[in-house]
């Protein structure tokens, strides 16, 4: 009897929750027509293409935030709204309290601006010194300007470039700034015809720092008799250093304001059903930057990506509608991807639901042009199941799904993927218009975007309501492309061409390379490689060229405007 009643009691338990699961409403996948419709929005002259830092991209924000919160999910962003917040740079300026003087023994104030500028990544202080002119600053080839001389707390001041008869020296700015703070200078104050912009001056050497004509370089050296030509000329004369004490003291005070420029990523989370599984999450996310204005064209940026995009914000809609999942959701949608993946780096960092804890992170990037049912999803090795669940939510859509099973592709999936998170990626593929104007809204397939949208709606729900992926850690494949052809020397950076000042600031390192092994970093700055200065990205790759696999190079190198040195073995190019 007590048997009896126990199977009575499980069959029930069972039809009750069969009752239950069908009485939760189905996901409705999102129309074309409402596929489109975001997109165009999107795309439109109104949001100026989108670039980060804009007046448009911050419209476009604003727009996906509202339509975020009429679908009824909560911000994960800061302070519990849909805006997540970050910095993507800095624009620095001159403040008013910036002063140039001679102390003794004839006070004289110098123009700001026009006859002396600070550089742009000076140490902002007030130095009050003797002023020791020091020729070029520069001790190489035997040649020596600071020989003999005690600079410790004083003013040096110092000649652009180099003595004419060291014809292959190429002294940079930062090489005179390095050793004048080697020597103990409290400052340097060095003598160009133009003064440099600040941004062109923007590398931190961690010195009092400035530029400053001839004719204020000349004032500052007369109580000597002297001047910057007559020195030059004495310079060339000798072939030898001609540093000399100036009987005057003068006072420098870098003042500098900056201006930060931020950007925003939009974060909306649909808690979980399943009080055992609701803290953990699946991340759906797509950027919605892109290039802005080039060259005063507008580019829109219709498949790149405001159709990941428009998908992301449909398929958080039709899931809020349906009820939600086990595990929480978290749609986000990133800016800063199209220069550097800095949102998506940033959400890592500040993550609404902690990265140990994201079941799988699902990304869209350029998913409008589905051309012959066919979509790449990248990722599919990230983790022990996801084969079978991308086959599994193509089934029966119409959908050609080409798999890849690297999780290393450029766009935002792969810092969750360093990041310890299982990542797939959604992608249609490459077109003609890819980082062009017309990349337009009427290129778009929305019915093949409606299928990509079924697609992905089968896969959030496996994962937000199955077993958990087990990650797997796979190596970084070997780069494509780089300087030079196959089998010529490799170094490993990606160089940040936006950054505006002198020496080399990276954007990125490749792991293992020969870069990796020498211990640069990204958001350092290259200033010397092989001994040849380095100020821009051609010349390291001229450098780089000149040299074969397995050469041994010296590298120098700042980090927090603190210099290092190291050395390594160039690679052969992949």
């Amino acid at each position: 009897m007590r048997r009896s009643s126990r199977s009575v009691v499980v069959a029930l338990a069972l039809a009750l929750t069969t009752v239950s699961l069908s009485a939760q409403p189905a996901v409705v996948v999102p129309t074309p027509a409402a596929l489109l419709e975001r997109v165009e929005r999107l795309a439109a002259p109104e949001m100026e293409g989108r670039a980060s830092g804009t007046r448009g991209n911050e419209a476009a924000a604003q727009y996906l935030a509202d339509a975020l919160a009429a679908a009824g999910l909560r911000g994960g962003g800061d302070g519990g709204t849909f805006i997540q917040s970050f910095v993507i740079g800095a624009t620095v300026k001159l403040a008013p309290a910036a002063t140039l003087s001679a102390v003794s023994p004839a006070p004289r104030a110098f123009t700001l601006d026009r006859e002396w500028r600070p550089h742009g990544g000076s140490r902002e202080a007030e130095v009050i010194g003797d002023v020791v002119f020091v020729g070029y600053g520069i001790a190489e080839s035997g040649y020596d300007d600071y020989a003999g001389l005690d600079v410790a707390g004083k003013i040096v001041l110092v000649l652009e470039g180099a003595p004419p008869h060291l014809t292959g020296a190429k002294p940079s700015r930062l090489d005179k700034l390095l050793l004048a703070r080697r020597h103990g200078a409290a400052a340097i104050l060095v003598v160009t015809e133009t003064l440099p912009g600040l941004a062109a001056t923007g590398t931190p050497v961690g010195i009092v720092s400035a530029a400053l004509t001839p004719r204020a370089a000349d004032a500052l050296l007369a109580p000597a008799g002297l001047d910057t030509s007559i020195l030059a000329a004495r310079i060339a004369s000798r072939r030898a250093p001609a540093s000399v004490a100036v009987a005057a003291r003068a006072r420098v005070h870098v003042a500098l304001a900056r201006d930060e420029r931020r950007t925003a990523n939009v974060v909306a989370v649909l808690p979980g059903t399943d009080p055992a599984r609701a803290a953990e999450a699946v991340v759906v996310g797509a950027h919605f930057d892109h290039l802005g204005q080039v060259g005063g064209v507008l580019h829109p940026g219709a498949d790149d990506n405001a159709s990941g995009t428009a998908l992301v914000v449909e398929l958080a809609r039709a899931l809020a509608a349906a009820g939600g999942t086990a595990r929480t959701l978290v749609f986000v949608l990133f800016s800063g991807e199209e220069i550097g993946l800095l949102g998506s780096g940033h959400y890592v960092r500040h993550p609404a639901i902690p990265l140990d804890r994201t079941v799988a992170m699902l990304n869209l990037d350029m998913v409008g042009r589905l051309r012959d049912g066919r979509l790449y999803v990248g990722g599919t090795d990230s983790a022990t199941t996801f084969n079978d669940a991308v086959t599994d939510a193509a089934r029966g859509t119409g959908v050609d799904v080409v798999r890849r099973g690297t999780p290393y592709s450029a766009s935002d999936h792969v810092r969750f993927y360093d990041g310890g998170a299982p990542v797939l990626f959604f992608f249609t593929g490459m077109h003609d218009d890819y980082h062009r104007a017309g990349d337009t809204a009427d290129k778009i397939n929305a019915a093949g975007m409606a299928k990509v949208a079924e697609v992905a709606v089968r896969l959030v729900t496996r994962l937000a309501d199955g077993a958990r992926p087990l990650y797997v850690k796979l190596d970084r494949p070997a780069r494509r492309g780089g300087s030079g052809p196959p089998g010529s020397a490799f170094f490993g950076i990606m160089a940040d061409r936006d950054a505006g000042s002198d020496g080399l600031r990276l954007a990125g390192v490749q792991p293992g390379s020969a870069a990796a092994r020498a211990g640069v970093q990204e958001g350092d700055v290259i200033i010397r490689f092989g001994g040849a200065t380095v100020n821009s990205f051609d010349e390291i790759k001229r450098a780089i060229a000149s040299r074969r696999p397995g050469d041994h190079v010296d590298v120098v190198y700042l980090r927090n405007g603190e210099e290092r040195a190291a050395s390594t073995t160039l690679d052969a190019q992949p």
